[in-house]
């Protein structure tokens, strides 16, 4: 699990929710390479978030994906995808100017453990 790039918490409980804060594609501190590999790392680095929490990915009720180019959704959406397997949580998903560290996705979810 890598240590927040600010002032924040990577994850609140409130109550039977948990808030995880938008991970990036770190992995010991640096990003990987590629739109593929940052995505799956977020994704691994929420995993990790939750199971600390005795929670998993199937307990991911909503997500905000957000892409420094808009023309990497596609490329998001497969290993998003295949990340999450059968599950689908509720998603928004768009670009912005720019990401911590020069990322290229950041990825944010909401989770229920009641």
């Amino acid at each position: 699990m890598s240590k927040p790039v600010g002032p924040y918490t990577p994850l609140v409980r409130a109550g039977d929710t948990l808030y995880v804060s938008g991970q990036l594609g770190l992995l010991d501190g640096a990003l990987v390479e590629g739109i593929d590999a940052q995505v799956r790392q977020a994704v691994a680095n929420i995993a990790a978030l939750l199971d600390a929490e005795g929670a998993t990915l199937s307990n991911v009720v909503k997500t905000t994906v957000l892409l420094d180019s808009i023309d990497d959704y596609a490329a998001m959406n497969t290993a998003y995808t295949e990340s999450f397997g059968d599950h689908r949580p509720a998603r928004a998903a768009f670009a912005v100017d720019a990401l911590p560290l020069g990322g290229m996705v950041e990825i944010e979810a909401v989770a229920y453990v009641g």
